[in-house]
């Protein structure tokens, strides 16, 4: 059972996300240079996961925001210190996106996942609305099998009320894996935010994760 609980890795509370626009890839030979160390937010297509990413840099339109599900049809990386990176994994789960797209965005995913030795987190934005998906285990899954920590972001959560959400949060918490956390989250409202950069932070500068 995943921790319900907000606790907070240990990390470098100090460090400033400077993040900058390195490069986007639609295949593996576009990756960076699997040096150093990078994070990467994974999350159904409208889930907030964009919306987070922004709020955990502090910019506003870093990683693009749109009503229209499935835009972000890219790896995109951002540079966020020396050798460290920040990940946009493509948005998956979106019905009407073409099966051909469909199938390269999961090989380029599985490829990532396997391949990427300086991946060392994943952030997995998941609506508090709509809870666990099977594409949202097959992330946590290949994570697990990575050997990648993951926290999961329970984005909308100002959506609901604050017992309402806690009774969500708690429900999806038993359904984690082992070790993955759910935190409640809400970019506009700023919940959350502080304690995921600490788990971001921690993952890509500190050299013992718990």
């Amino acid at each position: 059972m995943g921790d319900p609980h907000n606790g907070a890795i240990a990390g470098p509370m100090s460090v400033s996300l400077n993040a900058t626009f390195l490069t986007s890839a639609h295949a593996p030979s576009q990756f960076p240079a699997d040096s150093g160390r990078e994070v990467a937010v994974a999350g159904r297509s409208n889930s907030g996961k964009s919306s987070a990413i922004n709020a955990l840099v502090g910019r506003r339109n870093l990683a693009r925001t749109g009503k229209t599900p499935g835009r972000t049809q890219l790896i995109n990386f951002f540079g966020v210190g020396e050798d460290r990176r920040l990940v946009d994994l493509p948005g998956y789960g979106y019905a009407k996106v073409p099966e051909a797209m469909r199938q390269n965005w999961r090989r380029l995913l599985e490829n990532y996942f396997r391949r990427r030795r300086s991946l060392v987190g994943l952030l997995v934005t998941v609506d508090i609305r709509r809870g666990l998906r099977d594409l949202d285990r097959v992330m946590l899954e290949w994570a697990q099998a990575s050997d990648v920590p993951a926290t999961v972001l329970l984005t909308k959560a100002d959506k609901l009320s604050r017992s309402a959400a806690r009774s969500r949060q708690l429900k999806i918490s038993s359904e984690l894996p082992d070790g993955v956390r759910a935190l409640l989250f809400s970019a506009p409202k700023r919940l959350g935010v502080d304690v995921a950069r600490q788990h971001l932070t921690g993952w890509l500068w500190s050299d013992t994760i718990d």
